[in-house]
């Protein structure tokens, strides 16, 4: 059965009445957004559309976001930074560039996996091009942060080549959201984790110092 978003006010909990403008949460918004996101797409959900399912008028919803893609980009910010902070427990304890390699390649697996990426990639995959051939996004630099922490970090405790950090996050950017864009068609006939796998040799090779030792499995 095709999924719908439903006119259900999420505040109150029942439908009908509408609660008063403050006493509406963004994230209530979000949620409501991201139903609707889920089941039609970007392209085919409208403010009406999310204002109906959150059960709130259509100016307290304006009044938060002016557009849907402003709230398709607040969504994939929260969404891409669950990601982060899950990859970042998933690195470990190891030495810094083990942690990155490790937080790299599991953050592209749950990024795989997320919902609402997943979602734009298969029905709006146009919406990323600007990020791809214009200018960076607020998830690409809030990845890029991330990437200069560990790069820093593996300068100090010499596990990762000397290199200006800034080329050096800048690179690996470069190089992981290949995976995160391309990985459906590009794991139909392979393993995603076998691909990961790879990633993460190549990743550890590039950045180990001259003389350290290789590692004895993938991360």
């Amino acid at each position: 059965m095709k999924s719908e978003c439903h006119s259900v006010d999420r505040v109150s909990g029942h439908t009908g009445r509408r609660p008063a403008a403050n006493r509406v949460d963004d994230a209530d918004l979000l949620r409501a957004a991201r139903e609707c996101v889920l089941a039609k797409g970007v392209r085919r959900t409208t403010l009406t559309e999310v204002a109906r399912t959150a059960g709130v008028s259509r100016m307290t919803l304006y009044r938060r976001f002016p557009d849907i893609g402003s709230m398709v980009t607040t969504l994939v910010t929260v969404e891409f930074g669950e990601v982060l902070a899950r990859a970042q427990q998933a690195a470990g304890t190891g030495d810094a560039r083990s942690r990155l390699v490790s937080g790299m390649v599991r953050g592209i697996r749950l990024l795989h996996e997320a919902p609402l990426l997943q979602r734009v990639l298969d029905t709006d995959a146009e919406l990323l091009l600007p990020y791809l051939v214009e200018r960076l996004g607020s998830t690409q630099l809030a990845a890029d942060g991330f990437l200069r922490e560990h790069l820093a970090a593996g300068h100090a405790d010499g596990s990762i080549r000397p290199g200006d950090v800034a080329v050096q996050a800048r690179s690996l950017l470069l190089l992981t959201q290949s995976f995160v864009i391309s990985a459906g068609p590009a794991s139909q006939d392979l393993d995603l984790d076998a691909l990961t796998d790879e990633l993460a040799l190549l990743l550890d090779g590039a950045l180990r110092p001259e003389g350290a030792l290789q590692p004895r499995s993938p991360a």
